[in-house]
């Protein structure tokens, strides 16, 4: 057995005995939160990293401390305000309207959740004077057009010194041409494409805290054939555009790297907002697949669970944003059972509230979301109720930004690329990020969640209620894939990473 395994499999003993005192499904029940923390804490620092992972990241250059936090009682990012004064300007560019405004909605929440701590804490000492962080809508509405015109004036106008978005790998490569050409900071945490960092389009003025599709793909390779070692033949259904073609190449880099013996039998690939999954569902039933590999995101991955579940096409559906909770809502338990989701905030091989660091940050949210009336929509819904997965990346890659900022001691961009190249960051949650310093790509690991019902799901959400969601399946085994298994591909074309491995060294 595999040192990751052996790890695995001694942290599952120990959570089993934790549970044995816990309380039923979303029941206060049980052992107390403090001493199941303390009985936990005794054996995290040993498992979160690997000997390989701890290597990459040596000590952290920032450690996320959610006792430093502000005042987060009255945070609803329905109601955020601009502070008065002299501000850092953030321009949180998303689609605000037009048929991707969900992502918008999404992107303004995390946004505006890091900010409202920082100002509530006074401000970041910046050129001798503490400044508060001003945030500024930058409405891409999913428009090539559109996202290079608003973002020039975010930066002219506005006076923007940092952009940081967005959905859509195409509109973060306008984004940040534009921070390239106007010199400012651009921070990617939502777009997945390998090439916006490549040698043709790197910048220096650009970070990605976000992951790519070549890694998100190997990831749930490596799970499967190192860790799960069950099923050996995989469909692919993905759409037809570079994100959807990504997620299916580094799933199949992966198969090759870390489960030879697997079989492809499959791969289909459907336009944006496909209705008819039938004609696909079909080929999959007749390939003998035993489990389906899917990058889509809504609506078609919830439209693609829905067709295939309706069909009686109950194998495994691993994936990356299948996990909607009002889609997985109106699924039911029965109909989300099987999927396997990886995502790169949360970490693995265990419960998620390892430390109370975690537990206070959640509980800053999820309080606050229990409060928020019709008059806070969209927000109000269970898309939002959980500070964790995509949203809780979004917010962490502020996070840094903003602590980068305050060790430049300035908004100054050429203060701060050389203390976030090479940096690493050690976020709420306990999981690592280093930004390798040639390409500005952050390595990172990944934790894989097999979805089972509320009752089944203390063994990840190990406070109370004990489960993610009571009307859906949702995390509950979960798996860690090393940092060490996922490094970010280098482009050989590069001349800053010429010579480097890919730890960047």
């Amino acid at each position: 057995m595999s040192i990751l395994g052996k790890r695995v499999l001694i942290l599952g003993t120990l959570v089993s005995i934790v549970l044995l005192f816990m309380g039923g499904p979303c029941t206060a029940a049980g052992l107390s939160d403090k001493h199941i923390q303390k009985f936990l804490d005794r054996y995290m620092d040993k498992m979160v990293l690997t000997d390989e992972d701890k290597a990459i990241f040596g000590t952290p250059d920032f450690v996320f401390d959610s006792d430093k936090m502000g005042d987060m009682s009255g945070f609803d990012p329905a109601k955020w305000e601009n502070p008065e004064g002299d501000t850092i300007k953030i321009g949180v560019v998303w689609p605000h309207s037009g048929p991707g405004a969900l992502n918008g909605d999404l992107g303004w929440a995390c946004m505006t959740f890091p900010a409202y701590d920082i100002n509530r804490r006074g401000g970041i000492l910046v050129d001798g004077k503490k400044k508060k962080i001003a945030l500024y809508k930058v409405d891409t509405m999913s428009k090539p057009d559109r996202c290079r015109t608003a973002v020039e004036k975010a930066i002219l106008k506005d006076k923007v010194v940092a952009l940081i978005g967005t959905s859509g790998s195409n509109m973060m490569q306008i984004i940040n041409s534009m921070a390239d050409k106007h010199k400012v900071i651009s921070i990617n945490v939502g777009a997945l494409a390998p090439v916006l960092m490549d040698a043709e389009n790197f910048t220096r003025y650009a970070f990605q805290p976000e992951a790519t599709t070549e890694m998100i793909g190997r990831g749930m390779a490596y799970y499967l054939g190192k860790i799960r070692k069950k099923e050996k033949k995989f469909y692919i259904i993905c759409q037809d555009y570079s994100f959807g073609h990504g997620m299916a190449e580094g799933f199949k880099t992966g198969l090759k790297e870390y489960y030879p013996e697997a079989e492809l039998v499959g791969e289909d690939y459907h336009k944006l907002f496909e209705t008819d999954f039938a004609p696909y569902l079909t080929k999959v039933k007749a390939s003998g697949a035993e489990a389906i590999w899917t990058g889509d995101w809504l609506p078609d991955g919830g439209n693609l669970l829905k067709q295939a579940r309706a069909m009686g096409l109950n194998i495994p559906i691993c994936n990356l944003f299948v996990d909607e909770p009002n889609s997985l809502t109106s699924m039911g338990i029965e109909g989300t059972k099987n999927l396997i989701n990886i995502k790169h905030s949360d970490l693995g091989g265990g419960p998620a509230f390892i430390t109370a660091n975690y537990t206070k940050y959640y509980k800053a949210w999820n309080d606050n979301w229990k409060k928020w009336t019709d008059a806070s929509a969209p927000y109000n819904t269970p898309l939002f109720k959980h500070p964790a997965g995509t949203l809780g990346q979004w917010q962490q890659g502020l996070y840094w930004f903003l602590n980068v900022v305050e060790r430049a001691g300035s908004t100054d961009p050429e203060k701060i690329i050389p203390i976030w190249e090479g940096d690493t960051f050690h976020s709420v949650t306990g999981r690592m990020y280093k930004m390798r310093a040639c390409d500005h790509r952050a390595i990172q690991g990944f934790r894989i969640a097999e979805f089972v019902p509320p009752e089944e799901q203390k063994v990840s959400f190990n406070i109370p209620p004990y489960c993610w969601f009571d009307k859906c399946c949702n995390a509950g085994p979960t798996y860690d894939v090393p940092a060490f298994a996922v490094l970010p591909g280098i482009d050989p074309k590069s001349e800053r990473c010429k010579g480097k491995n890919p730890r960047g060294e």
